[in-house]
């Protein structure tokens, strides 16, 4: 055999096998058949059934029992996967039950889960147009749609996993805001920064300043009234402390929906005194900011 006789079949078994790859179709689609069936069934029809139970609960030694969690060198049968996406969903609690009423969401929208499902199933990710084209477009439309919800004509935006690394997007992104050259020489060019958030904020603050370098000890936690919220003249006269001890403030936080007690800081009034004093002001919204969406409640995200 010539060699480019042999080269040209080796490049038609490659080509073959990429377009044959080695899969069952039928058999697959016949589980995607079955599992839909398990979801539809135990998950949106029992989970929002106010007859069934939020969670079938067992403590962590009993729940190991009865599922076999470990991991194999070798597949499972069809049917005992198919059991498994049933015992998954009867002993996970249900956050689209009528009566689940723990943090942080509840409900079950059938075209959102329909969205999730088309996501899932398409397994792209956001880097470019090239590999998202759909997506992206789809995010500049729902990003320009939350700015108008806060009032604003222009900017940008990102989505984040979740709210704790947005607070620390926000301090990094304030941090470079006022000190450009931080991104090439680092922490060791910087003065002492001090950051300033209320004495009820998420603890997500403090893991900032940890991860950023800034140090939790450079945080100045302001006073709060009795509903929670944040005093402004606390604030200043903290802010006044710190650059009198010889730190640069740079980053106010302030909470709209503070964990425990769901307080709404003063937002026009911190506004007023950030802006008297130079520093970045960031608001936390990751519990509150649906307020946004009501018109009786939106007053309390104004400023």
């Amino acid at each position: 055999m010539s060699q480019g006789h042999a080269r040209g079949k080796r490049l038609t078994m490659a080509e073959d096998s990429l377009s044959h790859p080695a899969l069952d179709k039928a058999a697959g689609e016949e589980f995607l058949q079955e599992a839909f069936q398990i979801i539809l069934e135990e998950a949106v029809r029992k989970g929002t059934d106010v007859a069934e139970k939020v969670c079938d609960w067992r403590e962590p030694q009993d729940l190991q029992k009865i599922l076999d969690l470990e991991m194999r060198s070798s597949g499972e049968p069809r049917q005992r996967v198919l059991a498994l996406c049933r015992d998954v969903i009867r002993y996970s609690v249900k956050t689209c039950h009528p009566r689940f009423f723990n943090q942080l969401f509840s409900g079950l929208d059938p075209h959102a889960l329909a969205g999730r499902m088309i996501t899932e199933t398409l397994n792209t990710s956001q880097y470019t147009y090239e590999i998202a084209p759909v997506f992206v477009l789809m995010e500049e439309v729902v990003l320009k749609t939350l700015r108008e919800l806060i009032g604003w004509g222009s900017g940008d935006g990102i989505f984040c996993p979740g709210g704790s690394l947005s607070n620390i997007y926000a301090m990094n992104v304030a941090r470079y805001q006022r000190f450009p050259d931080s991104k090439r020489t680092g922490i060791w060019a910087l003065p002492r920064l001090a950051v300033f958030t209320s004495q009820e904020c998420h603890y997500s603050v403090q893991k900032g300043a940890a991860f950023l370098g800034i140090g939790t000890d450079n945080i100045y936690l302001v006073g709060v009234d009795e509903r929670g919220k944040m005093i402004p003249a606390d604030l200043e006269k903290l802010i006044n402390k710190a650059t009198s001890e010889g730190a640069c403030p740079f980053f106010v936080n302030a909470t709209c929906g503070t964990t425990v007690l769901g307080a709404f800081d003063p937002l026009a009034d911190v506004a007023d005194v950030c802006e008297r004093h130079g520093v970045w002001f960031h608001v936390d919204a990751a519990w509150g900011g649906s307020a946004l969406l009501s018109r009786r409640h939106r007053h309390l995200c104004m400023g």
